[in-house]
């Protein structure tokens, strides 16, 4: 029987704990209020990589926020894009 520290095959204590906070802020965002599967959340060395869409402005806030307060001492950078469900203001000129 060996005994390991920190460091083993899945890498540094710290860099197993922000996998497992990424992990739960991908569940807390699927099973809370909003629902949301449309955010991939992806660990980068030390930093995290937030993508993808979301259906409103709101939605956006909120998911910014949870990022935040989940990975809180993380570097994070996000690149969420709010779809537009508006309707057009003007016509469509076809060639």
């Amino acid at each position: 029987m060996s005994v390991q520290g920190p460091q083993h095959a899945g890498g540094t204590a710290a860099a197993q704990n922000l996998d497992y906070r990424v992990a739960h802020l991908q569940d807390r965002l699927a099973s809370g209020d909003l629902g949301e599967l449309g955010v991939r959340i992806e660990v980068r060395g030390d930093a995290v990589l937030v993508t993808g869409t979301v259906p409103s402005t709101p939605c956006r806030t909120e998911v910014l926020r949870l990022v935040a307060d989940e990975l809180a001492g993380h570097p994070v950078h996000c690149d969420i894009v709010v779809t537009e469900t508006s309707s057009p203001d003007h016509a469509e000129e076809l060639a």
